[in-house]
């Protein structure tokens, strides 16, 4: 992981996090497309570093990231049981913030991922809330030739790529881009693109400001219950074992 403050880098779990405020974490981004170093942006949340454990190449993903934002509010958690203060960034905010600078400076943005009528409609809607924004290529995720898509991306030369696969397939797609792409920078961000077109509902503020949207998530989907438990509870049972460890 490259950082700009190494003070500011903590570690959970064998994983390296950017404790940045959201402005500090748009501010080094933004560096990495303008200094032409690209790179792989990581929104990372508990079910990511559980599925990590188990996935060696999806581990070594995360752990070379250029910049890896602690999304999930069980990440905050996380680190407040190590006496870690951390600020969490939204996702969907920091990308839509992204945008809004890309658009600001003239930098090309692409959108990959989500079902046709959903990338399209995101695009229709982005275009419309964020004025001059220039996107120069969109694809839906549902394409099995990974490699003629990356070729479109690279012919039209965007520097900022919003990519919405789902975790870890966006990751891997990312990986890949990236060698014929190298200047990019790049992020996953599963559902912004529905929430974006409107296909679906954003949870209400109060579960934001809180960190709660997972809640509301699994209110309006139960079946998403399945996902988060015991996933959760093993994530923290995982963080207080290494403390206790390192004790003895």
């Amino acid at each position: 992981m490259a950082n700009v403050n190494n003070s500011k880098t903590v570690n959970l779990l064998g994983f390296n996090i950017n404790n940045f405020s959201m402005y500090e974490a748009l501010d080094y981004a933004l560096e990495l497309i303008k200094s032409g170093k690209g790179g792989q942006i990581v929104t990372i949340n508990p079910e990511m570093i559980q599925s990590a454990k188990k996935k060696i190449y999806f581990k070594q993903v995360i752990q070379n990231a250029d910049l890896v934002i602690p999304d999930g509010v069980g990440i905050k958690i996380g680190l407040k049981l190590k006496n870690i203060d951390a600020k969490r960034i939204a996702g969907i905010e920091f990308s839509y913030k992204m945008l809004e600078k890309c658009a600001q400076q003239k930098i090309p943005v692409a959108l990959i991922g989500a079902k046709p009528h959903v990338v399209y409609g995101a695009v229709n809607a982005l275009q419309k809330q964020i004025p001059n924004l220039k996107t120069v290529y969109f694809h839906n995720g549902y394409f099995s030739d990974e490699e003629r898509v990356i070729k479109e991306m690279k012919k039209a030369m965007p520097k900022f790529v919003l990519v919405a696969l789902g975790s870890p397939r966006q990751e891997y797609f990312i990986q890949n881009a990236l060698k014929d792409l190298p200047d990019s920078v790049m992020i996953g961000v599963g559902g912004s693109f529905d929430v974006w077109s409107g296909n679906v509902k954003r949870a209400p503020e109060f579960y934001q400001k809180y960190g709660l949207e997972w809640l509301y998530r699994t209110i309006k989907e139960p079946k998403r219950l399945k996902r988060i438990f015991p996933t959760l509870p093993n994530f923290v049972l995982n963080v207080i074992k290494e403390d206790v460890l390192k004790i003895k």
